[in-house]
């Protein structure tokens, strides 16, 4: 029978708690939230499990080691005392990253890199006179060092590559949106599958693809061709292919619609593209349309979630775009929830509405705001709000 351990999943700023209840639906145990990360107690199959399901995590950690350290000599010796053996062989190939925030520490990260690689090499070279090879790209194991203070944490990387790379996106627009940060989008409004979706300036389809895969509940990361704990000493395959089973049998099927539009040929071509690489084509339909000469074409409750172009994407006047953002929605839009993310907060005043939410997240490293406006039914309008009301939010 395995174990529970403590795992560690990281996130992007502004999605702990969004994290937190998908691991409470996961069923996972001990629940911590931190800054852009959530600790919690699984077994070797709910490890298998959160890497394959969680929509909001980008890495799922394994600590196997903490310890109190002093500076790098100490560092290294500590990491020689480590049993290495258990989690790596001389035939493997390991790679090291390193995160320092500690004044005991006046190298950088790399440096400690470098150091801990060192203290690895060495261990396997005394005690079996040769050493696994350092693998930078595609190594068979990840290993995290992250120095707090006076304390060191060592974790194997479960998950390989960063898990926003699903393995369906074979195409991009100019700036695509992250998968993580487009699914946290899509969770924070609240959509689950039970009315329609549409996104107005779909780009390359990652926001709707990440709707669909939520509205229908399949798994985040089924099309990914690989796992970094596959190549873990103690991998169990057929667990894991129970595990993707399990999750398997839970898919549902929304019938409600999911729609996405772009001014741009290519943009549709490449958006058919990662859908059909998702295989969700019977889901979502794209179509060839400038939003600012839209209408809605749907009945009923609608949420309509995008992520216009902001920042370096934007070479037109800001005013006027953002003002037919608005206009768009005030005559096309009615009975909508709608949702977008932008860095221009100056902008915003020239949408023309009432904001009913805004949410702070980033997007790489700028700082945006996920902003809501509702749009109702029949002759109830979304209240206007004015230029100095916007100014204050």
């Amino acid at each position: 029978m395995n174990r529970d351990f403590r795992m560690v999943a990281t996130t992007m700023f502004g999605f702990e708690e969004l994290l937190v209840t998908e691991l409470k639906n996961l069923g996972a145990q001990d629940i911590e939230a931190g800054v852009r990360s959530v600790s919690f107690k699984g077994d070797k199959g709910f490890m298998y499990k959160a890497n394959l399901a969680l929509r909001t995590a980008i890495r799922i950690l394994k600590p196997i080691k903490r310890f109190r350290v002093a500076d790098e000599d100490d560092l290294y010796k500590k990491l020689m005392k480590i049993e290495w053996e258990n989690y790596l062989s001389v035939d493997s190939t390991f790679s090291i990253g390193a995160v320092v925030n500690s004044n005991n520490f006046t190298t950088n990260s790399h440096y400690i890199s470098l150091k801990s690689k060192d203290a690895i090499a060495d261990y396997f070279r005394n005690k079996y006179h040769k050493r696994p090879n350092v693998d930078v790209k595609h190594p068979d194991l990840k290993i995290h060092v992250h120095i707090q203070k006076d304390f060191c944490s060592v974790s194997l990387d479960s998950s390989g590559d960063s898990l926003h790379k699903r393995g369906y996106r074979s195409s991009t627009n100019i700036a695509p949106i992250n998968e993580v940060l487009a699914a946290g989008l899509v969770l924070l409004s609240g959509y689950t599958g039970d009315c329609n979706f549409i996104d107005p300036m779909c780009g390359s389809g990652t926001i709707l693809i990440e709707a669909a895969m939520i509205a229908n509940n399949i798994p985040a990361n089924i099309n990914r061709k690989e796992f970094g704990f596959e190549k873990w000493i103690d991998y169990d395959e057929d667990l894991f292919f129970i595990i993707q089973d399990s999750l398997l049998k839970k898919i549902r099927s929304s019938h409600f619609k999911i729609m996405g539009f772009d001014k741009a040929p290519s943009a549709i071509r490449k958006a058919k593209e990662n859908i059909e690489n998702a295989n969700l084509e019977e889901f979502i339909g794209v179509h060839h349309v400038n939003f600012f000469n839209s209408m809605k074409e749907v009945f009923g409750q609608t949420i309509i979630l995008f992520n216009p172009p902001y920042g370096e994407r934007l070479n037109i006047d800001v005013q006027e775009f953002y003002k037919k953002i608005g206009d768009t929605l005030k005559q096309g839009y009615p009975d909508s929830t709608v949702w977008f993310i932008t860095s221009d907060f100056e902008a915003l005043k020239y949408v023309g509405l009432r904001t009913s939410r805004k949410i702070p997240v980033k997007n790489g490293d700028l700082n945006c705001k996920f902003v809501r406006y509702d749009m109702y039914a029949g002759s109830k309008k979304a209240k206007k709000k004015t230029p100095k009301e916007e100014e204050d939010l």
